[in-house]
């Protein structure tokens, strides 16, 4: 596969991503390096980012796979409260430094896909 073709790779059943439930977990390879990224469902879609705060480049989640704020309106960062729109991952608050890396999603079939590009890639084994 070139750096140019995007691959589909399943990730999780629908049902799996709750509105405004836990987040699916799942590796990927950023810019070649193995990170952790995480997939959850907002107003009814499925939304993908890469677990990296923008302010300190750290996982965000404290409690394992749990992002959204007590209202379910926000992504926060557990250690310096940056809080990300769910839809976009743009800053809304807080020490945030640009949006999350977001991570194209399809869902057919009952099944959540990831999508490839150039910079994000499955994990080699």
């Amino acid at each position: 596969m070139s750096d140019t073709d995007s691959e589909i790779v399943p990730l999780c059943r629908s049902a799996d991503l709750v509105e405004g439930g836990s987040a699916v977990p799942f590796d990927i390879t950023y810019a070649g390096e193995t990170c952790r990224a995480f997939a959850i469902r907002f107003e009814g879609l499925a939304h993908a980012y890469l677990n990296r705060c923008t302010h300190v480049a750290m996982e965000m989640d404290h409690q394992p796979d749990r992002f959204f704020d007590d209202s379910g309106q926000w992504l926060l960062c557990a250690s310096h409260g940056a809080a990300y729109r769910p839809d976009t991952g743009e800053c809304g608050g807080g020490p945030c430094r640009g949006a999350l890396v977001k991570i194209d999603l399809s869902e057919s079939d009952g099944v959540v896909h990831w999508h490839t590009a150039w910079n994000l890639r499955p994990v080699a084994f």
